[in-house]
């Protein structure tokens, strides 16, 4: 039976070309539309912001830390952050996530 089917299948000929990659074609367009250029567009947003920080702007760390631009230091890689009257913290610019008020998502629950 199995010599049967094996020359039944010689006789044809594989088919789609192209068409056998339209559907892996239109997946990785949906990814790059619906992934990668949103992700693209918020990366450029936020270096513009880092970019554009100035003394006095409002800002939150990545680790949660609301403070002020106080300064910038080693040519405007690291920033001086004013916690409190006598607490300035030393960060990286990649060390920021935005300023207060606008990347702020959900109030913490208070208890």
């Amino acid at each position: 039976m199995d010599i049967l089917f094996g020359m039944a299948g010689s006789g044809q000929t594989q088919g789609g070309g192209i068409a056998a990659f339209l559907p892996f074609i239109l997946i990785m367009f949906i990814i790059y539309f619906l992934m990668i250029r949103p992700q693209t567009k918020r990366q450029k947003e936020k270096q513009k912001m880092l970019e554009s920080l100035k003394k006095g702007d409002k800002i939150v760390t990545i680790g949660g830390v609301h403070g002020t631009v106080g300064g910038f230091k080693d040519k405007g890689k690291v920033v001086v952050v004013k916690v409190d009257k006598n607490t300035d913290l030393n960060l990286n610019r990649s060390a920021i996530a935005g300023l207060a008020g606008t990347n702020v998502e959900s109030e913490p629950l208070e208890g």
